[in-house]
């Protein structure tokens, strides 16, 4: 009798996981993310290594250093959390006998650029870090997806329950162009930023994509490292809280620009949903109401990074976070900016709860099954 009632009680939980699992399943079943440094998981690093050496970063939540350009998580590991994923492993360290890339894989990858490597040569201008652009990453997918899906069918069926998200990226390119060009010179690139981005959409839309994220650019004239390498000496060129107007006034440009093309991009494809990510908004508020999310109330510091080296905003360009001569804050949670090009662990938790939980998406994502805490 009581090996009859253990079997009908092992039955019914059975059972009822089973419609559990199956009438309410994960809202994605991939995610597939391509980038630079703001959401790389560790490909450069595993180019690398010795970027794996800085204690510096990791900090956080990780311990030690975990391939991010951050003292903890970033954006798109809050994002896989919030939809039940693990966090995405680099494309550089996947192995073929790793299940897991099934359930996404990361693509994006530290100092890439929207346009080619070529370019920057073209036109004189400092190279980027590295020569994986957004195009590179785009092939190293197109090479992976046989591992992921066998034919045409299974690929649709697939992609159909998978996010895809391109970028953000764009920044490297901007800084590489700062070096030559005014801010309002900086202008006459962005079409080029945007052609790329929207033509990487546009590929992985033809391979099977139907849910896509194209985010726009953070404030540029929050930064501490835009900040620091502009250091104006001009009242005139802030505003009232300490940011270079006229970088905000560009990033705000390149967003609406970007946001155009995304307009066209769904009136060619109107079996896809392109959701935009305003990265702008949902960082910048931050900046206008620190003490509100929990960050320092001193409108001096909120504007410094926490790890970096001497100057104004902790910043100096000769010295890189984690090397000789720098320093850490006591306290990250209590700052935006972690090394004068990344923020904080912190910052990108309430950047990703904007985006999953509103209002910072249109449209909105599908509903995350877990809350960003």
């Amino acid at each position: 009798m009581k090996i009859f009632i253990l079997f009908i009680i092992t039955f019914a939980c059975g059972f009822f996981g089973s419609i559990v699992s199956n009438g309410n399943p994960l809202p994605y079943e991939a995610i597939f993310n391509f980038g630079d440094s703001t959401s790389d998981t560790g490909n450069a690093a595993t180019d690398y290594p010795t970027m794996n050496k800085n204690g510096a970063y990791g900090s956080t939540y990780f311990k030690h250093p975990s391939g991010r350009m951050s003292d903890g998580r970033i954006i798109i590991d809050f994002i896989a959390e919030a939809y039940g994923l693990p966090f995405l492993p680099a494309y550089k360290n996947i192995t073929k006998s790793q299940a897991d890339i099934k359930k996404g894989v990361n693509f994006a990858y530290a100092g890439a650029t929207a346009l080619e490597f070529d370019y920057f040569i073209r036109n004189g201008l400092p190279p980027p870090a590295t020569t994986n652009s957004l195009k590179v990453q785009l092939d190293w997918f197109k090479m992976l997806k046989p591992s992921l899906c066998k034919n045409k069918e299974e690929c649709d069926n697939y992609f159909k329950q998978s996010l895809f998200l391109v970028g953000e990226i764009g920044g490297n390119d901007i800084f590489s162009h700062m070096t030559k060009k005014t801010v309002t010179e900086l202008q006459e690139i962005v079409p080029l930023l945007v052609e790329s981005i929207t033509n990487t959409a546009t590929a992985l839309i033809e391979e099977g994509a139907v849910e896509l994220v194209i985010p726009g650019n953070f404030p540029l004239g929050c930064n501490a490292g835009v900040l620091n390498f502009v250091n104006s000496k001009k009242k005139e060129d802030y505003d009232e809280f300490g940011f270079l107007i006229a970088y905000n006034t560009f990033a705000e440009y390149y967003n609406e620009q970007l946001k155009n093309s995304i307009e066209t991009l769904r009136q060619k494809h109107p079996q896809a949903k392109i959701i935009y990510f305003d990265y702008y908004g949902a960082t910048k508020r931050l900046y206008q109401a620190p003490q509100q999310y929990g960050f320092t109330s001193d409108k001096v510091e909120i504007l410094k990074a926490c790890c970096g080296g001497d100057g104004p905003y902790h910043v100096n360009a000769l010295m890189f976070c984690g090397n000789p001569g720098t320093t850490i804050c006591s306290d990250p949670s209590k700052l935006i900016d972690w090394d004068g090009a990344h923020l904080t662990e912190a910052a990108y938790k309430l950047i990703a709860k904007g985006l999953v939980e509103g209002p910072f998406t249109n449209p909105s994502l599908k509903p995350a099954p877990f809350k960003i805490a």
